[in-house]
């Protein structure tokens, strides 16, 4: 049985690292193609750049020592924007299962707000919190708390109704169902919703700094696209893809730690 458990694991490693290959083999088939393409002027390199012109400019930007300030500005809005967006909407997540009546009540308001696209309030935010960073902060916390609220409040109210029962009968209160039901059966709906937070609080940052920035990464994509530099904004947006990858791969790391944990 042990053998067999043996070779299990071996065949998983082994797709796994197959899956890899795979997925860096197309990455530079399709890195390649572009430049090809770009250089036999196939596709117009001016619009569509390449990635040796993505270097260039990359290269550039080093040696004038601004890039790591724009991906710090950047990366800084997005990680206070997804900490807010995901605490803050826990946090109203928690009340809101402690009033059903109340959850009931704001229900729609919730749906409503969760249809309406927020980068529509972004005038009205630039007034509140000022022309700057905190514009762009609140504008990331206000696309991404109300997908927190709504999902995590889903995943307090699918847990087991048997469970619920049970706990009733042993007179639990609401913060033992929390601590000891509630937030153990819905980590899965919490990691959903962090993965989530991630692409919403990229998306949010991106579009304040299209309105206010003076540095960060969605600056370079807005300034390149005005003064016709595409080479600027493809760098820019690669950039984000990559520290987007990694933040993602970082909330994927802490649901594998943590599932293990509670195995």
């Amino acid at each position: 049985m042990d053998r067999e458990h043996e070779l299990y694991l071996k065949k998983i490693k082994r797709d796994k690292v197959k899956i890899t290959i795979y997925r860096v083999v197309i990455l530079v088939v399709l890195i390649a193609l572009w430049e090809i393409l770009a250089d036999f002027k196939i596709i117009d390199p001016f619009l569509t750049s390449s990635p040796s012109r993505i270097v260039k400019s990359f290269i550039s930007f080093v040696e004038q020592g601004t890039l790591t300030n724009h991906i710090l500005v950047t990366c800084y809005e997005t990680i206070v924007g997804f900490i807010l967006g995901t605490v803050f909407g826990t946090i109203i997540a928690v009340i809101l299962w402690c009033f059903p009546t109340v959850s009931k009540v704001l229900d729609p308001y919730l749906v409503v707000l969760n249809a309406l696209p927020k980068i529509a309030l972004a005038p009205i935010v630039i007034f509140w919190a000022g022309n700057g960073m905190p514009a762009i902060i609140v504008i990331t916390l206000l696309i991404s708390i109300v997908t927190t609220i709504i999902s995590v409040l889903t995943g307090f109210n699918e847990v087991d109704s048997g469970k619920m029962r049970l706990m009733d009968t042993f007179q639990a209160s609401k913060w033992q169902k929390l601590k000891y039901l509630i937030f153990p059966a819905a980590i899965p709906i919490f990691i959903s919703a962090l993965k989530i937070n991630v692409g919403l609080s990229w998306v949010g940052v991106i579009m304040g700094e299209f309105l206010v920035a003076r540095s960060g990464l969605g600056f370079l994509i807005i300034y390149g696209g005005q003064i016709a530099q595409l080479d600027m904004v493809m760098m820019s947006i690669v950039i984000l893809s990559i520290i987007a990858f990694i933040m993602y791969e970082i909330v994927a790391v802490f649901e594998v730690r943590f599932t293990k944990k509670n195995e």
